[in-house]
């Protein structure tokens, strides 16, 4: 990699630190959505609103019995009213407090609730899918209130990512940033917009774009994205408090599923955010996070949420996951 190519990476990065400061998602402004008939859920609920100071006034309650993995358009419309019906207007942002429901049919829950359900992705689910305007935006639309899922099991697990996402930001760490193109050549889609390796000073971070399989023994990871369908020696790696990672493969976002990695792995291992796609996407790349935008508007400042949200062109099909006010890069 040239000189000439590192210092450009940075060079972007830092033109997005130094645009015109723009409001950050703040706690006040987070709706939490509990179902009172998943103990899990209840816990977690009670947990995280103490942890982040979420008045009951930004709680709502519903009942969702028999944790079913995916609602119907009709069921989904019911809760979704149910949900607004609670929530003032100053909330932009829900977090679902639990592991399932994560799927609208074939879209995901936090992209039905943000965009609407979208019944034309499902007639084919490998189309280009409807564009999403916040898409490496500035400024929230207005009426658009962005959604995130933290899995409420294991709670334990849950918990811990919810401490993470408060704790980033305190100091910034030195980090590192991994970009893996992998033998998987189907699931490489994104590999073009891989940064180039070389380090951001101002924000102490490390970019190392590799071409294998798997990343092991790193301790300093704030960003981890690939593509492969399992991502192997995940127990060997640290990441992060704050740190986002994410891997392009069909089911992802099939929290339950066993046909392919969960995008709850990455939790489990230490991550604090990351993404999946709950029906099968084909390998478009605009259906998953563009590194370079996730990469710039997380640097920038922005919460987990606001720069996953931004990173995905077409997310009909995607299930956001973790703590949504993570910031461990604060202005």
């Amino acid at each position: 990699m040239s000189t000439i190519a590192a210092k450009r990476c940075a060079f972007a990065a830092l033109l997005l630190l130094a645009a015109g400061a723009r409001a950050q998602l703040q706690p006040a402004q987070l709706g939490l959505v509990v179902n009172d008939a998943d103990p899990a859920s209840v816990a977690l609920g009670a947990y995280y609103a103490q942890l982040r100071g979420i008045p009951p006034a930004h709680i709502a309650h519903v009942s969702i019995p028999g944790r079913p993995h995916g609602l119907d358009a009709d069921a989904f419309t019911r809760l979704r009213s149910e949900i607004d019906r609670q929530l003032p207007a100053e909330a932009r942002a829900v977090l679902f407090a639990w592991t399932a429901p994560y799927a609208v049919e074939c879209n995901s829950l936090t992209s039905a609730y943000t965009l609407g359900f979208d019944a034309a992705q499902c007639e084919r689910s490998c189309a280009p899918g409807r564009k999403n305007p916040y898409f490496n935006g500035k400024v929230l639309p207005p009426g658009m209130r962005l959604s995130m899922l933290l899995p409420a099991e294991p709670l334990d697990v849950a918990r811990a990512v919810a401490e993470r996402g408060k704790a980033a930001g305190f100091s910034v760490p030195q980090a590192g940033a991994y970009f893996l193109q992998t033998s998987e050549a189907t699931r490489n889609s994104r590999a073009r917009f891989f940064p180039p390796s070389g380090a951001i000073p101002a924000r102490k971070l490390a970019i190392h774009t590799l071409r294998q399989d798997a990343l092991e023994g790193a301790q300093d990871i704030m960003f981890y994205q690939t593509g492969m369908a399992r991502v192997d020696k995940l127990e060997t790696l640290h990441f992060l408090p704050g740190a986002l990672a994410d891997h392009l493969t069909s089911y992802g976002g099939d929290l339950l599923g066993s046909g392919q990695m969960s995008s709850q792995r990455w939790l489990e291992a230490g991550a604090t955010a990351s993404y999946g796609t709950v029906s099968e996407p084909c390998n478009h790349w605009q259906k998953f996070p563009h590194p370079q935008i996730l990469l710039q508007h997380y640097l920038s400042g922005a919460t987990a949420i606001e720069a996953y949200w931004r990173s995905v062109a077409w997310p009909a099909q995607g299930l956001f996951i973790g703590e949504p006010l993570a910031r461990p890069y604060p202005r």
